[in-house]
């Protein structure tokens, strides 16, 4: 039965009541499932338009432009009929006010002067679904149940744009590369402004360009450096935005040994000229393995000239393995080189962060070392987990390309990995990647044809995760327990292998696997370095390490593949190839969350109860997935986890994604620059290929903390 509530009760403050105790000191659940029935009730219900049948509805959102009429041309109307009968059957409610706020604030069809929903969630999940089918009902019904089920989330712009007439693209975000050059800086600057309003984040690499100082055209000091075209990247971000509805994104990326890494870094300062302050776009720094060991020695590291370089390698500075190569561009004296102190770098890497939480750090050698793919990963995105090889572009002198190279854009949703696990795994994956593909196949991004031509030679997608909190606190194990990181390590290897079976059987349906399949580490001989060796060879037992764990899997059904499933599946992948290019990567995965009632990616809850502020609505409180009165013992937050078993967690993952995870540290406020300092050194030492931000936990100001309250709790 429903909860029944006093529809004069502000649904908010029936939200609020979440985050105070009850006369007993318990946590009142049940006040948040009363104020996301009263907003429904109240808020939603009463403008929601609608209709006496499907048809009626269908007719009315496509002649009035709502819905893109060929979506749902590739169906029958009995069919369409039975599919969103199913759809509503579901009986479907959001599981928290957040959820419920969050999904008609910013994903549900609304009239085009906002007054009016023309979408609950089982209907967007149906239009969705639709679209990705693209005229096969058999695959839009499994596309919907995963959805509903909410085993499975696509990112935030597919999620929110497809079916829809006026939208942007699917697509999560992209990355571009810009060489050393006018006409690939202007270009660069073209794509972050027509990537942008399309549908998501970009990032850029500028580590190519030539150093403050450096010659044009043999004429000494004339170049302006790296921080001018940040800052004209930044003006493009801010002005082009998805149809208002989501705001421009940018970030970019720089190698430690640029010589301008400084000036890049002080960008971020607090007390920055104005002239040279960078204030919303994001900053990533490309670390090699030589700064560590620089570091270590207590060494000056040399910063090499890009434009020098270039000349004497004759290929852009980022395809130059700097770890490889320092021995001798340091005693080439046709390279012009200044020095910097290692340790100074680095301490100035954690000043920046306790200040902006910037930059990001992608473990360049790491990531290469892991990479699968023939080429070399340069830089990360907008949330640092997409890590996939790009070509560089040459353009002629108006802007045509002269050669059209490969820059990427990002496919993605994520796994709810309780859900999932309850679902029994396979079917989900299978599911999920054949889904996201879809994504892939049906996006072209003529406006960059770089990314354009990356995406149909490599149907590059990436699958993520979220929920593992949630799920491990459910099941009675702490976070960055033995357990823990047992069962991280087995559903990551799990995962992986559904995966690249289901983009097997897709090659073996399209008749083709991804450009470049052949020069792969997936197509080298078993033995001799194919990407499977690791799961083959008896290098590492593929049995989980505790009874815990077996007993888990054996719970829900999901069988954990042998080194007999691995050398099968790597025979097939040599005959017949992998359709995706890539396959995985994990992001943070925010509004998607609190829809799907998920701890955000495989990160710890930053709170039992989190604080939304929410623009001019205010303060909104969400509890922890799973989370009861018994159970909160396995609710303990990132800053009590700490930092150390948080990389434990994702190096136990690591090793099974393919691209990256999206890795924010967090410290209390008793935290130094040294502890930083440290905490990346062990992560870099661990594996990971990329850190995200840095949090510091912010200590309450005095007089202001609430008596009672949960989310105050440590």
């Amino acid at each position: 039965m429903p909860t029944t509530y006093d529809p004069s009760t502000d649904y908010h403050a029936l939200n609020a009541m979440l985050n105070l105790y009850d006369e007993h000191h318990r946590i009142q659940f049940g006040k948040d499932k009363e104020a996301e029935r009263a907003y429904v009730a109240t808020e939603i219900e009463p403008n929601t338009r609608h209709f006496a049948t499907t048809a009626e509805r269908l007719a009315y959102l496509i002649d009035n432009q709502y819905y893109e009429a060929r979506v749902f041309e590739q169906y029958t109307p009995e069919f369409l009929d039975t599919f969103y009968a199913r759809a509503a059957a579901s009986g479907y409610e959001f599981e928290t006010f957040l959820g419920a706020f969050k999904f008609f604030r910013s994903y549900a069809l609304k009239s085009f002067d906002g007054k009016q929903y023309l979408e609950d969630f089982p209907q967007r999940c149906a239009a969705v679904a639709l679209a990705l089918a693209a005229g096969d009902e058999t695959a839009a019904v499994s596309y919907l149940d995963e959805m509903i089920a909410g085993r499975f989330q696509p990112a935030t712009p597919t999620f929110l744009n497809l079916g829809k007439a006026q939208r942007g693209e699917a697509v999560s975000c992209f990355l571009v590369r810009i060489e050393d050059n006018m006409e690939s800086i202007s270009r660069g600057i073209n794509a972050a402004l027509q990537l942008s309003k399309r549908g998501g984040g970009v990032a850029l690499l500028l580590s190519n360009l030539r150093e403050l100082g450096a010659p044009i055209k043999h004429i000494e000091n004339q170049s302006s450096g790296v921080v001018p075209v940040m800052k004209l990247l930044e003006d493009s971000f801010s002005y082009a935005n998805q149809l208002g509805a989501r705001q421009g994104a940018g970030a970019v990326y720089l190698s430690a040994h640029h010589p301008d890494i400084m000036r890049f870094l002080d960008t971020k300062r607090e007390n920055a000229d104005e002239k040279i302050r960078i204030k919303s776009l994001a900053l990533g720094v490309v670390v090699p393995d030589i700064t560590f060991e620089l570091a270590k020695q207590k060494a000056q590291m040399a910063l090499f000239s890009p434009y020098d370089v270039e000349r004497v390698y004759g290929k852009p500075f980022a395809d130059i393995s700097i770890s490889e190569k320092y021995d001798e561009m340091v005693a080439d004296d046709r390279i012009r080189k200044t020095y910097i102190d290692a340790r100074k770098f680095f301490t100035t890497l954690a000043e920046l962060q306790f200040e902006s939480g910037y930059p990001y750090i992608v473990f360049e050698d790491t990531v290469n070392r892991a990479n699968p793919i023939d080429g070399r990963v340069t830089m990360s995105n907008l949330c640092s987990e997409i890590l996939q090889v790009q070509e560089p572009s040459a353009y002629n002198e108006d802007l045509t390309y002269a050669h059209v190279g490969r820059d990427i854009s990002c496919n993605l949703g994520s796994l709810n990995i309780a859900k999932a696990m309850d679902g029994g795994l396979a079917g989900t994956v299978e599911t999920a990647i054949r889904a996201l593909t879809s994504v892939a196949e049906q996006t072209s991004i003529n406006a960059v044809p770089s990314i354009r031509r990356a995406n149909e030679e490599g149907h590059a997608i990436g699958l993520g995760q979220m929920n593992l909190h949630g799920f491990l606190a459910r099941e009675g194990i702490q976070y960055g327990s033995d357990e823990a990181l047992d069962f991280t390590d087995m559903y990551f290897m799990t995962v992986a292998y559904h995966a690249y079976r289901a983009s097997h059987d897709l090659a073996v349906s399209r008749g083709r696997a991804f450009v470049g399949f052949e020069r792969s580490a997936y197509a080298k001989p078993a033995g001799q370095g194919n990407y499977f060796d690791k799961y083959t060879d008896g290098r590492r037992s593929l049995d989980p390490r505790t009874a815990r764990v077996r007993e888990l899997f054996a719970k829900y059904g999901v069988a954990i593949p042998t080194v007999d499933d691995w050398a099968a599946l790597r025979d097939a992948i040599l005959t017949d190839g992998l359709y995706n290019q890539n396959l995985q990567a994990v992001p943070p995965t925010g509004s998607i969350s609190y829809i799907n009632h998920s701890t955000s990616s495989i990160h710890p809850i930053v709170s039992k109860i989190e604080i939304r502020k929410e623009g001019k609505i205010g303060r909104m409180y969400y509890p922890a997935p799973y989370m009861t009165n018994e159970n909160l013992e396995y609710f303990k937050d990132a800053y009590e986890i700490g930092w150390k078993a948080i990389v434990d967690t994702y190096a136990e993952a690591t090793q099974h994604v393919d691209q990256g995870l999206s890795l924010t540290l967090f410290f209390p406020d008793t935290a130094t620059t040294r502890d930083v300092n440290k905490a990346q050194i062990y992560a870099w030492r661990k594996g990971i290929k990329t850190l995200y931000y840095i949090r510091i936990r912010q200590q309450a100001l005095e007089g202001t903390e609430v008596q009672g309250c949960v989310s105050c709790m440590l």
